[in-house]
């Protein structure tokens, strides 16, 4: 079945476009995606396959993850989200421990934000969030980049403790993939509340990255982001 999945992918290469995909996601040697394969499909036509294939079981999945191949990686983890939707709570435990056995499958910033929040997020809205915090302490940059983008789903639900407290202990971390995740989710968390993202930015904007800071402030009036972008 796994090889179905595979050839369905092959149907929709683009050579041109995985040439360029190869530079937008950083693939040279040293940089955060160094050594990943695309095959220049997109998102859309693999979202198509992933419902066409969302009955295969786990060792299926398992090996879609482990490939080498960008799209088969991804192509995986959005079957695992249309598992999700339709599993009792059961099988999303085992979903979601699928997931996290995988972090070091799950290895670029677009795996990561179309999966986080979809399965991380959604099955700790009301489960302890420990882990989250324990994937933020650590040295992993995709494990880092999992714990604060999971918290969209938090967010969405009005929840915004999580990533507020996440963000804190990312504050001084120095990779730009975490400074644009934490402004996301800060700028996402203050559409919910800006009175709770102006009293977190007031408490840190003068130590954030400006990076992290401009991604949080960018949909604030020009009055109110000069007001922060002179605290750093």
């Amino acid at each position: 079945m796994t090889n179905l999945v595979k050839k369905c992918l092959q149907k929709k290469i683009n050579k041109e476009k995985a040439i360029f995909l190869l530079r937008f996601f950083k693939t040279q040697k040293g940089q955060y995606g160094e050594g990943d394969i695309f095959w220049g499909i997109t998102v859309p036509e693999q979202r198509k396959i992933a419902k066409k294939f969302k009955e295969i079981n786990f060792y299926q999945i398992q090996e879609l993850l482990n490939d080498k191949i960008h799209e088969c990686r991804l192509t995986g983890l959005l079957i695992l989200i249309e598992k999700y939707k339709k599993a009792d709570p059961s099988e999303q435990a085992k979903i979601f421990k699928l997931y996290l056995k995988n972090y070091k499958n799950i290895n670029n910033w677009d795996l990561v934000d179309l999966s986080a929040p979809a399965i991380v997020g959604n099955y700790l809205l009301n489960k302890d969030r420990k882990i989250l915090y324990r994937f933020a302490q650590s040295n992993y940059l995709w494990k880092k980049r999992i714990a604060i983008v999971a918290t969209f789903a938090f967010i969405k639900n009005k929840q915004l403790d999580d990533t507020f407290e996440i963000a804190e202990i990312l504050l001084n971390d120095k990779h730009d993939l975490i400074h644009k995740a934490v402004g996301w989710m800060l700028r996402e968390a203050g559409k919910r509340n800006k009175k709770a993202e102006i009293d977190f930015l007031k408490k840190y904007a003068s130590k954030m990255p400006r990076t992290m800071l401009r991604y949080s402030i960018e949909k604030f009036s020009e009055s109110e982001r000069k007001k922060f972008l002179c605290l750093t």
